[in-house]
């Protein structure tokens, strides 16, 4: 069979690995010239640890794992006033790692075996009982017997399959930016990040330098463009006025930035995420992780899916309804934890931020708050399966 998957992030590559394993023809279409090299750190856990290993890739994530070691709470002066530690609860074989290292590894490891084409994005879709005629904003019209959209909370797959429906993607209150800020940074240091009601600002270490993150809460902005670099800067800019620490000089960063990620943390949920030949995967059906959570059920998804495919190739619908049933036992319960992660990480009052501070010093190890957060955001530890 002939798959177009839409989305080359992490999703994408992903099925596209094992989908061509399986002894598909895959062609992968990707907006951006090139995989993404932005965005926060991610983790791979879980399911996806599995996946990775069957994959052969779980070295390289390994030796580009962050090294992070705890989440430190500071004051405007940087004073310590609390600490999560990231390594407590977190099962052996789990890494994170700079969402644009995973990307490309996993491009890395299927390219290949998959066609892809970057710079370039679906325009069109028609659909009928045997297949989908596709037209692209630069590639000559193709038909495919299969088309995935994996192309992240903005789905155009979405959008032409399932129709513009209201409601579908819901703004959660909050907006999250990244930047990188260059240089090197040693392994094994702490997250640094200052708290003001309603508004986070931290420096995360990477292995590639040190990447300046914002998280903030607002009501959707109307006329909001998620591809607006110039108004993404404004906003952020405006939103992190007069906040201390080193917000100032971070926000100069932000101003002279040409790579800036900031979008919307909104919820996807959809009554199903296939119609006909066409299916969604990751944050085209089913977004929202404040944790880096949606790397992991990408690749646990893109995995599940690749097998039903493989098991029922000649019916399609009832492979992705197969599909469908089993990953939202690991997507449902991350969707219904976002207000729980969103005030542990951004609590929207200085009560709400000394609660939480005081909560790291007082309760033993300083672990009960990485309990926590291993609890809203870790995936079921059920493998995909394997035929």
């Amino acid at each position: 069979m002939n798959v177009l998957i839409s989305g080359a992030g992490v999703g994408g590559p992903t099925l596209a690995y094992w989908l061509a394993r399986h002894g598909f023809r895959v062609t992968v279409v990707e907006r951006a010239g090139a995989p993404r090299s932005s965005g926060n750190p991610v983790d791979v856990r879980g399911p996806a640890v599995d996946v990775a290993e069957r994959m052969g890739i779980m070295p390289r994530l390994r030796a580009a794992a962050t090294g992070n070691t705890g989440l430190s709470f500071v004051n405007a002066e940087g004073r310590r006033l609390g600490r999560m530690d990231m390594n407590d609860g977190r099962q052996a074989g789990e890494v994170e790692l700079p969402r644009g290292d995973l990307a490309s590894i996993l491009y890395e490891a299927g390219r290949d075996h998959a066609e892809y084409l970057f710079g370039d994005s679906i325009a069109t879709l028609d659909q009928d009982e045997h297949g989908v005629e596709v037209t692209f904003e630069r590639a000559a019209p193709r038909r495919f017997d299969l088309v995935v959209g994996a192309d992240g909370l903005h789905s155009v797959t979405r959008r032409l399959a399932f129709g513009q429906q209201d409601g579908v993607a819901e703004h959660m209150g909050l907006y999250v930016a990244t930047t990188p800020l260059g240089g090197r940074s040693g392994p094994g240091r702490d997250v640094v990040m200052h708290n003001t009601p309603g508004k986070a600002v931290a420096v995360s270490p990477t292995p590639s330098g040190d990447l300046a993150f914002f998280l903030y809460r607002a009501p959707a902005e109307p006329g909001f463009d998620h591809r607006d670099i110039e108004q993404h800067k404004r906003l952020l800019t405006g939103a992190f006025a007069g906040v201390g620490w080193r917000a100032p000089e971070l926000l100069e960063r932000v101003r002279a930035a040409d790579d800036l990620y900031f979008d919307s943390v909104s919820r996807v949920r959809l009554s199903r995420w296939s119609h006909g030949r066409v299916a969604l995967l990751g944050d085209a059906g089913s977004s929202v992780s404040l944790f880096g959570d949606g790397s992991t059920l990408a690749m646990a998804g893109a995995a599940t899916l690749a097998d039903e495919l493989a098991a029922g190739p000649a019916d399609p619908s009832a492979a992705f309804q197969r599909y469908e049933s089993a990953h939202r036992r690991l997507v449902d319960p991350k969707q219904r934890g976002v207000a729980q992660a969103a005030a542990l990480i951004v609590p929207a009052t200085r009560g709400g931020i000394v609660a939480r501070n005081l909560a790291t010093r007082l309760w033993p190890a300083a672990s009960a708050l990485s309990r926590l957060k291993t609890t809203l955001t870790r995936p079921a530890h059920t493998a995909p399966t394997t035929r």
